[in-house]
């Protein structure tokens, strides 16, 4: 019901096309003007890699003539939308953060682009990415992609490795973007850059024509400017695809409840000690924003969530062991094409044996036991997104790339048990820290029920009681 009523933080995108206010074009020629100042701004956003004119023009053109003919595809008809570079999108480079990969233009869609395309979504362009999905910042400084820039900060990083869809959609170029989360790629800049980041359910959105890096941890989702937008997104999105077999069993997604005007006999999971493993300003706006939870009528209920670190050093077995074994060829034939952080994240994977990373999975196979069991009491898990807000960027790092191992650790830290096991994950903007950069807190649900995330998350948003507009923000409906 919701899709069909278009809920969109676009409402005012919506409404405006709907009364020929505004057109589909006009936004359109507003967004390529402003992708030309990005790229001549002072640093540089470098939130979109690939663009181009005509092709945007002509999505926009289509949009605009089904609005006038009142015949529009769906509620994301005409919406502004951008995808990883991991994703093949006709008629950019698939390089997926390289310099080496993507020499041609592609020729065939990857499904969630042809999804968006079917759905009438202009795609403005595919976004930057951390090169080849192996680190968290967002840190790219190879010739194709260079340093995206966090649009509450210019001197901090984006996270990553989703790191120009999040920004893009925090500084207001669309309202919607795609990525992929094997480590928390697309959870962790969501929640670096102040906006929604939704993980669905590990097989519940197709990754096929994506790099298929990891194939057991990564999971496909939105980063949006709102929850209603994100359930929308992931409502067209989520679906078996038939080109990509682990999501074939799925069951149908819902959203039911998700407008309950309360949140009345939902029991909110907590385990205090994993749960205040973070810097004191993100303790503090979190707990505040889980007594928010509590007075809508949800009661917290405290749980033991066991072996955390072995499931910790497992989840970073089973994704850099897959990604080492996917990488081989581009290891030995164009290692020295490859960023500094890149060659060390996979010669520390090639360490790791066949042992480790069978250990890994039977670790694998008891957190998925645990949390059937933890499930069986409460609705969700919480926990802060990220332990810290984004960190800044030095200039050495625009050179020579950033390889900062205890970041990397502790940036993931509660993210990783959603990548392993697979169950979803949802991350909220609630606050700023004192240095104006956003917090947000995690919700975590069992596997395939993302609709309650998106009921806890409507909820979670009202928390915050200002929203402050980044420092580098574009208004595409002015």
């Amino acid at each position: 019901d919701m899709v069909r009523r278009g809920l969109v933080t676009n409402s005012q995108f919506l409404l405006s096309c709907r009364s020929g206010k505004l057109t589909p074009s006009q936004v359109a020629k507003n967004i390529i003007a402003m992708l030309e100042d990005c790229d001549k701004s002072t640093p540089p956003l470098r939130a979109i890699v690939q663009w181009d004119r005509e092709q945007i023009m002509l999505m926009a053109e289509a949009s605009t003539i089904r609005y006038r003919n009142k015949c529009t595809l769906s509620c994301l008809d005409g919406i502004p939308v951008c995808l990883k570079e991991e994703f093949k999108v006709v008629p950019y480079h698939h390089r997926v953060g390289t310099v080496y990969l993507g020499t041609q233009p592609e020729t065939e869609d990857a499904t969630v682009a042809k999804k968006l395309r079917e759905a009438g979504a202009i795609i403005i362009g595919v976004s930057n990415m951390h090169e080849l999905g192996t680190g968290t910042t967002g840190c790219n400084p190879n010739r194709y992609h260079k340093i995206p820039r966090n649009p509450y900060n210019p001197n901090h990083f984006t996270g990553g490795s989703s790191s120009g869809s999040a920004a893009a959609v925090a500084a207001g170029l669309c309202p919607v973007a795609i990525g992929t989360d094997g480590g928390g790629s697309v959870r962790i800049p969501a929640s670096f850059c102040g906006v929604v980041g939704l993980k669905g359910t590990f097989g519940r959105i197709s990754c096929h024509g994506s790099l298929p890096l990891s194939y057991s941890t990564v999971s496909v989702g939105p980063i949006c400017t709102s929850v209603a937008d994100a359930a929308i997104v992931y409502s067209i999105l989520a679906e078996p695809d038939l080109l990509y077999p682990y999501g074939l069993k799925q069951p149908k997604a819902t959203l039911s409840d998700m407008c309950a005007p309360d949140l009345k006999g939902l029991k909110l999971g907590v385990d205090w000690t994993f749960f205040k493993a973070c810097d004191a300003e993100v303790l503090s706006a979190c707990e505040k924003a889980v007594k928010h939870l509590q007075s809508l009528g949800a009661s917290v209920v405290e749980v033991s969530l066991p072996e955390v670190e072995e499931a910790r050093v497992a989840h970073v077995i089973c994704i850099l062991s897959e990604m080492r074994d996917f990488l081989q060829p581009d290891f030995n034939k164009h290692f020295h094409e490859m960023n500094l952080e890149t060659r060390a994240s996979l010669a520390l994977a090639s360490q790791f044996t066949a042992l480790d990373y069978i250990k890994a999975n039977r670790q694998r196979t008891r957190s998925m036991r645990f949390l059937q069991e933890i499930f069986s009491t409460v609705n969700c898990i919480l926990t802060p997104a990220t332990p810290c807000t984004a960190p800044r960027i030095y200039e050495s790092d625009l050179l020579t790339g950033s390889s900062d191992m205890s970041f990397t650790v502790r940036s993931i830290r509660f993210m990783q048990l959603g990548n392993f096991t697979g169950i979803p994950g949802l991350v909220v903007p609630i606050g700023y820290s004192a240095a104006g950069l956003p917090i947000s807190l995690q919700v975590m649900a069992k596997w395939w029920d993302e609709a309650v995330l998106l009921r806890i998350g409507l909820k979670l948003e009202q928390f915050r009681d200002q929203t402050k507009k980044p420092s580098i923000y574009y208004d595409i409906l002015a």
